[in-house]
C-alpha cells in the first residue's frame, strides 16, 4: 500500500510512503470512513483507495475473498435503537450548530471537561450532563469513525444560552474560549451529540 497527504488548492510534491497493512487493519480503515455495509466495503477494495484522516491511500485492487470479509466485519457492532442512553457510558459530547453536515461543532471530552473550576461545585461534563435530565436523548446510530452509539438532543434558543452561561461558569479556559469563539460568530448551537463506546 502506498499513502500521501491530501492537500487542497494545490499540488503536493510530499514523497509517497509505502507501508504494509494486514487485511483486518486495511477493513477496519475502510469501515471507519464508509461504515459496515459489506458491499460497500467491497467496491472500495476492488477501487483500490480511499481517503482516511487527511492521507489518501492506494493500493492495487482486488476481489475480497466474501467469507473473510464477513468474518471480519461480524468482528464490529451493530446499530441498535433499543440501547437506551446512560450518561455513564458517554465519553464525549459535540455541540453542533444546524446543517447537514453541521457547520460548525465542538468536540468536549469528558476527561477535561469533567476537571472543576476552583470553587466550583459541579464540573462542565455535569452541567451538559444535566441537560438530558429534561430531553431525553434519541438513539441516531453507530458511529464506526468515533467508535460509539451516538445519541442527540436537540437545544431551544434559552438552552443554548443556558449553555453558554454554563460554559463561562464552569467550563475550563480552553473550553470556555473555544466555545466563546463559535458564539460570538453568531453560530447558535442547535444540538449536543453523545458519544457512547460500548464496554467490551
Amino acid at each position: 500500500m502506498k499513502y500521501t497527504e491530501e492537500e487542497a488548492e494545490y499540488l503536493s510534491m510530499r514523497p509517497v510512503v509505502r507501508q504494509t497493512f494486514r487485511a483486518a487493519e486495511l477493513v477496519d480503515m475502510i469501515v471507519r470512513v464508509s461504515g459496515k455495509d459489506s458491499e460497500r466495503v467491497q467496491q472500495i477494495l476492488r477501487s483500490g483507495t480511499i481517503v482516511f484522516h487527511s492521507f489518501r491511500y492506494w493500493w492495487q485492487g482486488f476481489e475480497p475473498d466474501a467469507a473473510a470479509l464477513r468474518g471480519i466485519l461480524a468482528t464490529y457492532p451493530d446499530p441498535d435503537a433499543a440501547r437506551a442512553f446512560r450518561s455513564e457510558d458517554c465519553a464525549e459530547i459535540i455541540l453542533e450548530s444546524s446543517g447537514s453536515p453541521a457547520r460548525h461543532s465542538l468536540r468536549v471530552r469528558r476527561e477535561e471537561a469533567s476537571k472543576r473550576r476552583l470553587l466550583r461545585t459541579q464540573s462542565f461534563w455535569d452541567a451538559l450532563i444535566d441537560f438530558t435530565k429534561a430531553s431525553v436523548p434519541r438513539y441516531r446510530e453507530y458511529s464506526y469513525a468515533l467508535d460509539g452509539d451516538i445519541y442527540t438532543v436537540a437545544l431551544t434558543a434559552e438552552q443554548t444560552a443556558r449553555l453558554a452561561r454554563d460554559a463561562s461558569r464552569y467550563a475550563p479556559r480552553a473550553l470556555r474560549s473555544d466555545l466563546a469563539g463559535i458564539l460570538s460568530a453568531g453560530v447558535a448551537i442547535s444540538q449536543m451529540v453523545f458519544v457512547c463506546p460500548r464496554r467490551k
